[in-house]
């Protein structure tokens, strides 16, 4: 049975231009958008699109509860990074959110989506997935750029897209720095971009970074995704190589993204 879209839609909004992109398309293919925003970064970019625009700290279960029910949300998107950090620094975490977090056998990043998951299909609210109005941001496969891939870049993409998927059964994390065979970084719960930092230093030039969705990637979060973001800071870190997986990666701003790399000499590819 396929999904019925309602007309009234939800959108819980972290870091990024992500959220906006699909607030935009959203509203253009004429969807009612309801936004709450976790960031301060696009408050005032996903106003242009969403009919009302909430902002909330990530723990603030109950207002965010009362107020999708308020406005009578039945199907909601979660887009945009909110940065796993929170966890570790609780601040406004109502009760209802501190009770959550008191019940979660562990804390990474699968099995607190899905217990909130859980927790809206318990007020009648059903979590869509991510790429249901950006679609048109999956990569298919091959090189996007003019920049080509030596033999010793592939070699170092292979064995990093094996590490990197081996990483993801453990939810662990989606990235991984490689060079020459070599395992620089694995993803925790700092980012990519962090990750890439930390990998690119200590490979001095040339790191190659492989990221891939998790071997039973749920669609409704945590969909991998690159940006300009990742670019510069892999150019600031003198890394070569960005290889994601095809037709399971989002890159937000592509013709931006590829614009950079091949100005900065960086191989793109979607594998």
């Amino acid at each position: 049975m396929s999904l019925v879209l309602e007309q009234k839609q939800g959108l819980i909004a972290g870091d990024g231009l992500l959220p906006v992109k699909m607030a935009k398309a959203a509203k253009e293919n004429g969807f009612d958008v309801v936004a709450i925003s976790l960031s301060n970064d696009n408050y005032n970019q996903l106003k242009k699109y969403c009919s009302k625009v909430f902002s909330f700290c990530p723990g603030e279960a109950i207002k965010i509860e009362q107020v999708l029910k308020e406005e009578g949300i039945k199907q909601l998107t979660f887009l945009g990074k909110v940065n796993k950090k929170v966890l570790l620094k609780r601040p406004k975490f109502d009760s209802k959110a501190l009770d959550f977090i008191k019940k979660a056998i562990r804390l990474n990043d699968d099995k607190v989506m899905l217990m909130i998951i859980e927790e809206f299909e318990k007020i009648g609210i059903t979590i869509l997935d991510q790429t249901i109005f950006i679609k048109e941001l999956m990569i298919p496969s091959g090189v996007l750029g003019k920049v080509q891939p030596t033999q010793a870049q592939i070699d170092d993409v292979n064995y990093g897209y094996w590490l990197a998927k081996e990483t993801g059964k453990l939810d662990i994390g989606q990235s991984v720095v490689i060079k020459d065979k070599m395992i620089m970084a694995v993803e925790a719960i700092e980012g990519t971009d962090v990750c890439i930092k930390r990998g690119s230093k200590i490979a001095k030039k040339n790191a190659r970074i492989i990221k891939v969705a998790k071997p039973k990637q749920d669609k409704r979060f945590d969909i991998p995704t690159v940006g300009l973001k990742t670019l510069k800071t892999m150019h600031k870190y003198n890394a070569d190589l960005l290889a994601v997986e095809a037709n399971e990666t989002i890159i937000v701003d592509q013709e931006k993204v590829v614009k950079y790399a091949d100005e900065h000499n960086i191989v793109i590819m979607a594998v």
